[in-house]
């Protein structure tokens, strides 16, 4: 992360108190983080891809950005992981969108590139939607799972921060990573 984990908690307490600048510092501090997300996800994308990555950060921020929703993130770590999921549904959604406007509508489909996913192969194209739709049925299996492939995936979270977050042994993680992986490539590669 680019921004000072320990700064961006202290804003959060200040937004938590009730300051009204607190959210806009909140939004900056994190804004980097987000873009450098929103970089990675589109580093190995098509080129022409219909959205940019700053339109996922604006689209993702506008959906998490509540003061009531800011407020109650415990500190950067969980900002993030609340911004994977909206990057995540801001994707499956465009890639939804696009499908119907496209040659009647589901001929052609957004794709992501993967990288991680067992048997998917570094970098491997997948279906945005059927991505989205197979962390859904992860999360239905296992949500702790669901949960740490989201913020893997989109959030590019350590072991550690996703640890901290759901309370957990970063052992717990790894190996909860490792069964997800096995589960998405099921569901995506077949």
């Amino acid at each position: 992360m680019t921004s000072d984990p320990g700064e961006t908690t202290r804003l959060l307490d200040r937004l938590r108190a009730g300051d009204p600048e607190a959210a806009e510092a909140v939004y900056v501090r994190l804004y980097e983080d987000l873009r450098r997300i929103a970089h990675r996800v589109f580093a190995s994308q098509r080129k022409g891809h219909t959205l940019e990555p700053t339109a996922l950060v604006h689209e993702a921020w506008v959906k998490i950005a509540g003061a009531d929703s800011a407020a109650s993130w415990k500190d950067s770590a969980h900002a993030l992981a609340v911004a994977a999921k909206a990057m995540r549904q801001v994707l499956a959604n465009h890639a939804r969108d696009r499908a119907a406007l496209k040659r009647g509508g589901g001929v052609f489909r957004e794709r992501v590139t993967i990288s991680g996913v067992a048997g998917a192969g570094e970098g491997r194209e997948v279906d945005a939607v059927a991505l989205h739709e197979a962390l859904d049925h992860l999360s239905a299996l296992d949500a702790r799972q669901g949960q740490i492939a989201e913020m893997r995936l989109f959030g590019g979270l350590t072991t550690e921060q996703i640890a901290t977050l759901l309370g957990v042994a970063p052992r717990t993680v790894e190996l909860d990573w490792s069964m997800a992986k096995r589960e998405l490539s099921r569901e995506l590669v077949g």
